[in-house]
Formats: C-alpha cells, sequence, structure tokens
C-alpha cells in the first residue's frame, strides 16, 4: 500500500568530537547521515524523489514501479526508500558490483536486483532502454520510474534538507544573525549529488535570513567554505576544474568506488565554478590511503564504520591537512563533516587497511 505522506529519511545527530577537534586545531561537529535509513546520505535525495513521484498529479491512479541504476548507497537508497513508501523497486548493477552489495540489495526488498555490462554506464543505458524508454504512458495504468544516482533537482533538494538540520543543530553564536552557523562543510563528491544539495541547501538558507554585511570589495561577509572531497582515480570534478569544462575521467581507478562517477553532474561543475552568494568553493584531491585513514581514525575513535568515500572527507576535514584550504583556522572555526556514510564496508575490510597502511600505504 502507497504511504504517501509518510518521509523515507530521517533528521540525523549533529555532534561535537573533541578528539577530533584538538587533531584539527579547530571545533570539529559531524553530521551523521550514515545514520540514514539506507545506511548513507542517499536517503534523502533519492528518497525525495521517489516520494515526489507518487505525490505527482501526471502519476495519480499509476501503479508505480522504480529503477535504479547503482551497484552501491544509490540502489539501496532506492530499493528500502521505495519499500517503506509501499512500491516496488528493481535495481540494475554491473557485473563488477559485489556479491556483499547484490546481496544487501536482496535483502532490502528489491524486487529484482539485474547484472547487467562491466560499468555503471552500460547498466545504466540498459536500464533506461529496456524499462523506461518507450513507455505508452497514457494507456497504460502501470509506470516505470526511473531513479538516476545523482543528476537530479528532486535528489538536490532532499540533500538539501541537511542544511536547515545543521543550522538548528548547532549552538548559537554572538553576531550569527543572518549568517550560517557553520564557517566550513566538508562533503565528499562522487557525481555531486551530495556537493549540489549543500550548495544548495545553504543557497535557500542564507536567501531567508536577514541582508548580511558586506566588505569594502562588495562581497558578502561571513561566507561559508564548502570543501568538495574527491580521491585520486575518482576526482572527475577536478579534473573538469582544470580544463574549464565538463571532461570525463579515462577509468575510475580509486579503491573508493562509490565516487566513481567518470563525469560529475553539469550542475556540478557550475556549482564549484560559480556557487551562490555567500558560498565559497574548494575542490580538494586526496588518496586512497588519506581516506582509509578517515576510515580508521573514525572507527578508532567514535566507533562508526564509513567506506573509503565517506572516510576521505573524514580525514582532510579533521586532521592537520585542513589548515591547507582553510588559512585563517583558529580555535573558534566551526567545521562540519558530513559523514555521508556507504554500506560497502566490514570490520575485516577496516583490518585490512590498517595493515596495509602499517606496512607503508601511501
Amino acid at each position: 500500500m502507497v504511504q504517501l505522506e509518510k518521509k523515507p529519511w530521517i533528521e540525523t545527530p549533529l555532534i561535537e568530537s573533541a578528539s577530533l577537534s584538538r587533531t584539527a586545531g579547530c571545533r570539529i561537529f559531524l553530521k551523521l547521515d550514515l545514520l540514514q535509513p539506507s545506511g548513507s546520505f542517499k536517503s534523502r535525495g533519492i528518497g525525495n524523489l521517489i516520494r515526489n513521484a507518487l505525490q505527482h498529479p501526471e502519476n495519480k491512479d499509476k501503479e508505480l514501479h522504480f529503477y535504479s541504476s547503482s551497484g552501491g548507497n544509490a540502489g539501496l537508497a532506492a530499493v528500502i526508500a521505495a519499500r517503506d513508501l509501499g512500491c516496488p523497486c528493481t535495481v540494475v548493477v554491473p557485473h563488477s558490483t559485489k556479491p556483499l552489495m547484490v546481496a544487501k540489495l536482496r535483502e532490502a526488498g528489491a524486487t529484482d536486483v539485474i547484472q547487467y555490462g562491466n560499468s555503471w554506464f552500460e547498466a545504466d543505458t540498459h536500464l533506461r532502454t529496456r524499462f523506461i524508454e518507450n513507455q505508452d504512458i497514457d494507456r497504460s495504468a502501470k509506470r516505470n520510474i526511473y531513479v538516476p544516482p545523482f543528476d537530479h533537482p528532486e535528489i538536490w533538494r532532499g540533500v538539501g534538507t541537511m542544511v536547515d538540520e545543521i543550522a538548528t543543530q548547532l549552538p548559537s553564536r554572538e553576531g550569527d544573525q543572518g549568517s550560517f552557523p557553520a564557517d566550513v562543510i566538508v562533503c565528499s563528491v562522487g557525481g555531486g549529488g551530495l556537493f549540489n544539495g549543500v550548495v544548495q541547501g545553504l543557497d535557500q538558507y542564507l536567501r531567508s535570513q536577514p541582508q548580511q554585511g558586506v566588505d569594502p570589495t562588495g562581497k558578502a561577509e561571513g561566507k561559508v567554505r564548502v570543501l568538495a572531497i574527491e580521491t585520486e582515480g575518482a576526482d572527475s570534478l577536478a579534473l573538469s576544474l582544470r580544463k574549464g569544462n565538463l571532461q570525463p575521467l579515462p577509468a575510475i581507478t580509486s579503491l573508493a568506488t562509490s565516487l566513481g562517477a567518470l563525469q560529475v553532474a553539469s550542475q556540478t561543475l557550475k556549482n564549484a565554478q560559480s556557487p551562490p552568494a555567500g558560498v565559497d568553493v574548494a575542490s580538494v584531491v586526496g588518496s586512497d590511503a588519506e581516506a582509509a585513514k578517515g576510515v580508521i581514525r573514525l572507527a578508532d575513535e567514535l566507533r562508526l564504520q564509513v567506506e573509503l568515500a565517506c572516510g576521505i572527507s573524514v580525514e582532510v576535514g579533521s586532521s592537520a591537512k585542513l589548515r591547507e584550504y582553510v588559512p585563517d583556522l583558529t580555535p573558534e572555526t566551526r567545521v562540519v563533516i558530513v559523514v555521508c556514510g556507504g554500506s560497502n564496508i566490514t570490520a575485516e575490510m577496516i583490518t585490512e587497511y590498517r595493515q596495509r597502511l602499517q606496512g607503508g600505504w601511501s
């Protein structure tokens, strides 16, 4: 039974970490989106897209079936959101998808998990050709809905809900009227769903506030800096920024496969090149080894397990490296790290990362 009134994501906690703050030399807050129903921030955006489709007038009285092309967190978020809203969801994944993730998709309630092709692009093409295109929408009582992993305005709007949560959850401070109560937000970038949501959520929040002050150059005071973090070998945003236009990577070579978009969404590049007033963006690229350090840091200090795609933000945002990208850092600077989560992680994998780092992995 379809449940239109239900929201398939939750408000997640924001906590301050004394240990990470000492390491970074500022106040570190963690937005714990790994606690979403699907285990990652994807529940927000994909949940919003699915809920919006169910509420759309053109789908009234139609039986909807959702189709997601992802072997990772996006597929899991789609399955769980559709399940919780009372609808079926099928996921098409490439043959490279790990058995662990295929099993999780089935256990979560996927109507079917179809393996096709050697890459996400091939799986996605098969999905759209086989299930989405050439539908007789007007005559049929059924409709198949495409759920992309990151490139859709409803996904960005859903992700942006975390910005208002952060603003409410952060402790107040003097002089915050009209500005966002954090100085820096650190988030990982794959195709840009999380990044776009954060940037657009900040824009919406700042527009709703009283007019900010203006410095002598005419720029708004108190800009929020967003650090867009990637790993080497999955750094499609950094490549496009260097080239000045959208550019695909020749291949994904990073172990952080959740960041494995060969090319970011066009809106991702636009938000990075020309962010809205009050927002400043810096592109940061780290190594897989640094991502592993972040995974271990979070597991050791807070007993939380996240995958490499999240670990890279934890490492950059809570280490001495942060000062390279926030040169005016002080002990009172407020940094929010989006702990975006991810289901492709086990205790055994964390042990393997630890052993590799001890062996000189860099």
